[in-house]
């Protein structure tokens, strides 16, 4: 269930302000950024290699770059599974995707240089290997909730996915709009809608009361936020923009409403449990009271 004594996701609190301070960092490091190194190496020692030499050097470049590429994705969908509380496991495992077509690439680079068959596969596999063991795996299984059925974890888990979709595509159509301020009013408001994500992931049943919410309300945020950035990149228009921004007011204000709800719904259940166990006790005999 959802914490509504002190937690930070109470009403009294303030998790929006101290989310948004908080820097995201993107899950794609330094380390993965480095793979793009070797298919630009090889690419450009097959040049000179004869015809032979230049396709298979192409090849095993292609196929390294192509590792590199998914390496990020799958990086990304990790972070993003493990930053849920209910998640489904990514549907395709591009890390390991990675791995494979970064082993490859290795072996045609070898067999490039005059390597035999053999060493090919042997340098192909320690590659893999290596590579395994610097990324990881991908998430093989789903993250579920103790207590809560499949059915209910499966149907929050679609709206949450389909909920930070909206939010994607929001943050991506402001972006390039090259307007920092705006961007941080969008950031803001993606923090109070995260709020009430991560309230429903904790307790799947308040996914009734928030689902238009997720649903309706977040797919209309991102199609205005797509005509407003079209309507911008044509013709500037600060009338469009006060009226983007007042519509972000509205929905900061209605999520954190509705989220201050759920909240006080759950602390009302818990109450109600609570006097059940109590009269329960009761009648058994046993009191909280010290004699």
């Amino acid at each position: 269930m959802a914490k509504p004594y002190g937690g930070k996701y109470s009403p009294g609190a303030t998790p929006a302000g101290d989310v948004a301070q908080r820097p995201v960092v993107d899950p794609v490091g330094a380390r993965a950024n480095l793979m793009w190194v070797p298919p630009a190496i090889l690419l450009f020692t097959s040049l000179g290699a004869g015809a032979v030499g230049l396709a298979t050097g192409l090849a095993g470049a292609a196929s390294m770059a192509l590792g590199a590429w998914l390496l990020r994705g799958g990086l990304r969908a990790e972070a993003a599974f493990r930053a849920r509380a209910v998640a489904r496991r990514p549907v395709a495992p591009r890390k390991m995707l990675a791995a494979g077509f970064t082993g490859l690439g290795v072996a045609l680079a070898t067999v490039a240089g005059d390597a035999s068959v053999l060493g090919a596969v042997i340098y192909g596999g320690v590659a893999t290997l290596a590579h395994l063991a610097a990324f990881g795996l991908d998430p093989l299984r789903d993250k579920r909730l103790a207590g809560v059925d499949t059915f209910q974890q499966d149907r929050v888990a679609r709206v949450v996915e389909e909920a930070e979709a909206h939010l994607a595509a929001m943050t991506a159509q402001v972006a390039a709009l090259n307007d920092r301020p705006l961007q941080t009013r969008v950031a803001t408001f993606q923090t109070t809608a995260r709020v009430m994500i991560h309230t429903v992931e904790e307790d799947p049943r308040d996914l009734t009361s928030a689902r238009k919410f997720l649903g309706v309300y977040l797919q209309g945020a991102a199609d205005a936020t797509t005509k407003y950035a079209d309507l911008t990149r044509r013709k500037a228009s600060p009338q469009a923009r006060t009226d983007y921004l007042a519509l972000l007011d509205d929905l900061d204000r209605n999520f954190t409403a509705r989220t201050a709800r759920l909240l006080e719904d759950d602390r009302s259940d818990m109450e109600i449990e609570i006097k059940v166990l109590r009269d329960r006790l009761a009648r058994e005999g046993i009191t909280d009271r010290q004699d």
